[in-house]
């Protein structure tokens, strides 16, 4: 979700024809080349779920329950298997044309690789937003299918997207302070830190709402969601929420501390753990009940998939020139000041 999800706000930008990002596309477009790998890690697990050669899903094998039978115009195998490959393949295929786009207006002599690219992108924004609450019902939302929340798919696109933008900054100060971007200023940072700052606030709008909204309906279907979480879960459960909500919002707020390199590094970081931990509690209930821990498996899988969007995202971005020059924006953005 989060090279998606950089690939996204990536695309927001060209949909837009925002100007003050333009020196920023070629780390954007670097940092979501884990697309590739990932799909390929998750259609290798999709189909190991289709044949029954994992049980993370329990409405596969759950003959006899009223409720997820009459959830079976969707969770059903076949749908699900189908729907998992077309979105995978789709955002691979729309992440490499549109890429491709870009790099070709590097070279060209009119904006005719930036008109297609941009109408590709408005295409892939329809399909984006389709399927990102699709497969957050498919993927997230159906590891415990007698539960429900109309809410969830914009929940999980909130805490995407700030880690997403988190991602962009932490790199693109990086970048900046071993002398790569020099046509990166304080502006585009503080713009950076705007987003942090406003996506926090989003999450945790929905995140209250959610809750709010659960308790006061007081559903036996949608409460052990919560009431789970708050029992088995209870320390790192609001932890979670303090650390992404109260933090970011306290810090974020002056708008100079927006501008500092160390500042937003630190809250940065912050953000992401948060975060993991609220993608944490969302899966492993759902998995493992109570019986949760956090060691070596779980270690082990959180520096393998560091390890591999640094190594996929830093090897795209050393691929290509750091600047987007073809861009008919590029001068808007190197000249950006707020």
């Amino acid at each position: 979700m989060l090279s998606l999800l950089i690939f996204a706000f990536y695309v927001i930008q060209i949909a837009a024809s925002a100007g003050w990002s333009v020196v920023l596309f070629r780390v954007m477009e670097g940092l979501s080349a884990n697309l590739i790998p990932l799909g390929i890690i998750m259609l290798l697990f999709i189909l190991a779920a289709a044949f029954g050669m994992n049980h993370f899903y329990p409405w596969m094998h759950a003959e006899g329950d009223a409720i997820i039978e009459g959830k079976s115009w969707w969770l059903n195998v076949p749908g699900w298997t189908i729907r998992g490959v077309i979105y995978i393949v789709g955002f691979i295929l729309f992440r490499y044309i549109i890429r491709k786009k870009s790099l070709e207006q590097d070279n060209a002599t009119d904006y005719k690789a930036h008109e297609k690219g941009f109408k590709y992108g408005i295409i892939f924004l329809a399909f984006f937003m389709l399927s990102e609450s699709a497969l957050s019902w498919d993927w997230i939302m159906s590891l415990d299918p007698h539960w429900f929340s109309t809410l969830f798919a914009w929940y999980i696109f909130a805490s995407a997207m700030v880690s997403a933008v988190t991602v962009i900054a932490i790199v693109t100060m990086y970048l900046k302070a071993k002398g790569y971007l020099s046509f990166v200023n304080d502006s585009h940072l503080h713009d950076l830190g705007v987003y942090m700052f406003g996506f926090s606030i989003f999450w945790t709008y929905l995140w209250f709402a959610q809750y709010m909204l659960i308790w006061y309906s007081n559903m036996p279907e949608e409460t052990t969601y919560f009431a789970q979480r708050m029992h088995d879960y209870n320390f790192i459960f609001y932890f979670m929420v303090a650390l992404n909500f109260a933090f970011p919002i306290l810090i974020l707020m002056d708008t100079e501390w927006k501008r500092k390199f160390s500042i937003l590094t630190i809250v940065g970081l912050v953000i992401l753990v948060g975060h993991y931990i609220d993608v944490f509690v969302m899966i492993m209930p759902s998995s493992v009940g109570a019986q949760w821990h956090f060691g070596i498996p779980e270690i082990g899988a959180l520096l393998f998939f560091i390890g591999l969007f640094i190594y996929c995202g830093f090897r795209a971005i050393g691929k290509v020139p750091l600047l987007a020059k073809g861009n008919p924006y590029l001068k808007e953005s190197e000249d950006y000041h707020n």
